[in-house]
Order: structure tokens, then C-alpha cells, then sequence
């Protein structure tokens, strides 16, 4: 695990957007295809799994994140990199800490007020959230809240604040959530967002829409086979139907919807 990091610190290596979310991937349950409100924001899980030879992967995945926790400088550094992929995993890597959450958190929030890159923006909504669901932060869902419900910011931090919230209360999915993402969620949107980890990881291709579909519709979670559609081909937003015309709008990335 150390090694990993070293590369992607180091401005001559290869590959180095790849190391941090490598490292990631050993200090995370498996969970392609799960995009529910227990799951999405979930680093691990106490229920015991084994891998193929027989470790429990409990274990591995502990040690995993202890090891990256010990190397937090590295992490953070990167949040300034000038590749936006190595930024994103580098959030991805840092949600999974065991340790000085509150740091980390105040570093990413830091950066959250600078990026200007939307996938990287939405990276660190996501991070931000699942460090405070693994560290019981009281205050983490109400700023998601004020994150989704501000008119003032882009799309592509309002869509993630949304799952993001979800994850962090209990509370039944409110109608006017589902009227705003029917607003805000577009293709084009959905394309931006396309590369971010936890949306990569339930659907390389169509993550956005069934993250959403999992979160509002219950839709079945796990790997789709590649012979059966995706059940996200229903509208996973709509409430009621859609007026015939919307507001007009900016692009998704820079522009913000006013309900």
C-alpha cells in the first residue's frame, strides 16, 4: 500500500491517477453494481467475507485502511495535482480513512470552495459525505441538505448532495428531491459525472441513472448481465409527468437550474 502512494506522488510516474484508486479498491468492500442508500456510501461492512483463498477480507481491508490513513500528507497533496483524475482518486482514497476525519474533511471542504472541475467537485461532495457516515458527523447531513437545496450552486454539486443526503438520513425520499432531479438531471450531466468513483463503480455506463433508480425506485442493486437491459431504462426520476416545456437552462457543469 505505501508504494502505491509514493507513485502516485510522484510527479515522474506513470499511471499515477490510477494508484490512488487502486489503493482505494483494497480498503473497500466489494461493491459493484450497489448504488442503495445502505450501500452507496459504504466503505466496509462488518459482516464476515472471505476471498477466494480463504482470508477474511475484513481483515485486508482494515489493514488497507489503516496503511493509507498513515500516509494522509501524500493524499491531501494531491487534492491540488493538476490532473483532475488524480484529484478524484485521491478523494476516493481519502473517504475510506479511519482516522483524523475532521482534518481530512476540512481539507476537502477547502478545496470544494476552489475546483472547477464538476466531476472533481462531485468527488468531493461524495467524500465529504461518506467520511461522515463512517464517523458519525451530526452535522454532515444538514449541510448535504443546504447543498441540494441551493439554487445558487451547479448541478453537479447539487445531483450528488442528493444521494449524499439520502445516505446520511432515514427520512422517506421527499417529492420536491425527486422534482428537482428531474429538473437537474441531464445527459449531459450524467456524462460529466460519469468518471466519478462511486457513480463508476455501480454502472460504468450508466451509473448516474441507476444510482438514482436504487435510491428513489428501490431498483434491484448488483451487476447487471450483459444480455438483460438495464432496469434504469423506466423513468427513475419522474414523480409526474414532464411539462412540455422547462426553464431554460446553462450547461450542467457551470450553469445552475432555478426551481
Amino acid at each position: 500500500m505505501p508504494f502505491l502512494l509514493r507513485v502516485a506522488a510522484d510527479p515522474s510516474a506513470h499511471h499515477r491517477a490510477e494508484t490512488p484508486g487502486l489503493a482505494a479498491a483494497a480498503a473497500r468492500r466489494e461493491h459493484w453494481g450497489h448504488g442503495t442508500r445502505t450501500t452507496f456510501l459504504q466503505v466496509a461492512t462488518q459482516e464476515l467475507l472471505c476471498d477466494c483463498g480463504g482470508y477474511a477480507m475484513n481483515w485486508s481491508v482494515e489493514a488497507s485502511r489503516n496503511a493509507l490513513i498513515t500516509d494522509t500528507d501524500l493524499l491531501l497533496a494531491l487534492l491540488d495535482a493538476p490532473d483532475p483524475e488524480l484529484r478524484s482518486s485521491a478523494c476516493y482514497a481519502l473517504s475510506t480513512a479511519t482516522g483524523e476525519a475532521a482534518r481530512i474533511t476540512d481539507v476537502l471542504h477547502a478545496r470544494l470552495t476552489v475546483e472547477q472541475v464538476p466531476a472533481i467537485r462531485a468527488s468531493l461532495v461524495l467524500a465529504i459525505a461518506e467520511l461522515a457516515r463512517e464517523h458519525d458527523d451530526p452535522h454532515a447531513a444538514a449541510w448535504a441538505h443546504a447543498l441540494r437545496t441551493a439554487p445558487a450552486q451547479p448541478a453537479d454539486i447539487r445531483v450528488p448532495a442528493a444521494p449524499a443526503w439520502l445516505c446520511l438520513v432515514d427520512d422517506p425520499v421527499p417529492d420536491e428531491l425527486r422534482t428537482t432531479l428531474d429538473v437537474l438531471v441531464t445527459d449531459d450531466l450524467a456524462h460529466f459525472l460519469a468518471d466519478v468513483p462511486w457513480i463508476a463503480h455501480v454502472d460504468d455506463t450508466k451509473g448516474l441513472t441507476r444510482t438514482l433508480d436504487q435510491m428513489l425506485n428501490d431498483a434491484q442493486p448488483g451487476v447487471l448481465a450483459p444480455w438483460k437491459p438495464a432496469s434504469c431504462v423506466t423513468q427513475a426520476l419522474r414523480l409526474a409527468p414532464r411539462s412540455p416545456r422547462r426553464p431554460d437552462r446553462t450547461t450542467p457543469c457551470t450553469g445552475m437550474a432555478v426551481l
